[in-house]
């Protein structure tokens, strides 16, 4: 792996464009300084200008590279990424003007974390600069949790994908913004659920989810509508007695436990059924298997996607987030 790092290190600072993995997805990496190789990164995932990258980096004194902390913000940064960093937690703060405006779309604010993969902090180490990397698949398609679905998307796209496994949560970073308060604790406006939950954010401030703007431009990385999903229609079918199949038509389901006996499962002889956490149902291993089993589903063959929800408690909030918006495509 050392040899990968090494070369990896060498394109990105030719100003060229890496696939590589994070704890949370596999990311498309460029040096988040050059403008040119962030440009390479929205050509290849044909992502458009206006919805911002992350920036990870190194280490959390690499912080004051790429944003400027408020004193009123100070002590609550440094609590959360004490307690997350490194991890797939994401701060939206003020930019440091270092970094471009293609990478921020324009935006006064950067999104910014740490990651916590062995393989990518090595990269961003040994690069020596922070990394802008969206999730390395085409735009609004399904996030790839192993290099194999990386191939996939963007084969014949970029240079190099780093190998290194399946990744270990399988959503992308949870995002927040703080707004301070005086004399009470902070408040978290969550842009994106994610890994770090909910319960987790409450010991440091209180958690409000942002309302998008209807049409409205994004103001955070993963904020747009219709994002995550399968080129096969995907409808996120709420109870069981909502299901009106087509004749002649054929259907997948993804289901949360795959039980024989379960509602959805007996709802209809399916074409094909994949289960997100077969027999058990733990979220945890709901949110690793989401994407991989989206894009099993996808490549079935079948004319729709049946997806059954999930508890919308602790992993539960993202998975039924990336479900939403996938299903917001159909």
């Amino acid at each position: 792996m050392k040899d990968a790092v090494r070369e990896a290190c060498a394109l990105l600072r030719a100003g060229e464009i890496v696939a590589m993995p994070t704890e949370t997805v596999y990311g498309l990496g460029a040096d988040a300084f050059n403008p040119d190789a962030v440009a390479k990164v929205f050509a290849a995932k044909e992502r458009p200008s206006f919805d911002p990258l992350i920036v990870h980096i190194a280490s959390r004194g690499d912080l004051k590279q790429v944003a400027v902390v408020p004193a009123e913000l100070a002590e609550t940064v440094d609590k959360l990424t004490s307690a997350f960093w490194p991890g797939p937690l994401t701060l939206i703060l003020p930019k440091h003007p270092d970094v471009p405006d293609l990478v921020t779309s324009g935006l006064a604010t950067v999104a910014v974390r740490q990651s916590a993969h062995p393989v990518f902090r090595a990269i961003n180490k040994e690069l020596g600069r922070p990394i802008a990397a969206p999730s390395a698949n085409r735009f609004g398609r399904i996030s790839p949790t192993a290099a194999s679905a990386v191939m996939k998307e963007l084969g014949g796209r970029i240079p190099l994908v780093v190998d290194a496994g399946a990744c270990s949560e399988g959503v992308e970073s949870t995002i927040i913004s703080i707004e301070p308060r005086e004399g009470k604790k902070p408040v978290f406006r969550l842009h994106r659920a994610g890994p770090v939950t909910k319960e987790q954010l409450q010991a440091f401030g209180k958690v409000e989810k942002v309302k998008e703007a209807a049409g409205g431009l994004p103001h955070a990385p993963g904020q747009l509508p219709s994002h995550y999903a399968p080129v096969t229609p995907l409808v996120l079918l709420e109870k069981p007695s909502d299901f009106r199949p087509i004749e002649g038509r054929s259907y997948a389901l993804l289901s949360y436990r795959g039980e024989d006996d379960g509602p959805y499962v007996n709802l209809h002889d399916w074409e094909v059924v994949e289960a997100l956490s077969p027999g058990s149902g733990k979220l945890a291993e709901a949110a690793i298997r989401l994407f991989h089993v989206m894009r099993v589903l996808d490549e079935s063959g079948v004319d729709e996607i049946i997806a059954e929800p999930v508890s919308e408690t602790g992993l539960g909030v993202a998975i039924m987030d990336r479900l939403r918006r996938a299903a917001a495509k159909s």
